[in-house]
């Protein structure tokens, strides 16, 4: 399993926090999820079988929400 933690622009309310949760937890591949939405981070952790950071990061910012940097 790869872990890494996405970086967002601030997070402006927890609903949309509880959306991005929803939305990553769906993508193939992904074993866990936590949107920290005080920090405006995103931890996950997931196979690089069957999905891959960039994938990741895409169905963020394809939900509205710029990614300013993984570690």
């Amino acid at each position: 399993m790869t872990n890494k933690i996405f970086q967002l622009e601030t997070l402006t309310c927890p609903s949309c926090a509880s959306k991005i949760e929803a939305v990553v937890k769906k993508i193939k591949g992904i074993s866990e999820v936590e949107v920290l939405f005080s920090s405006s981070r995103v931890k996950t952790s997931f196979d690089e079988g069957s999905t891959n950071q960039e994938e990741i990061k895409k169905t963020i910012e394809a939900l509205g929400f710029d990614v300013l940097g993984v570690k």
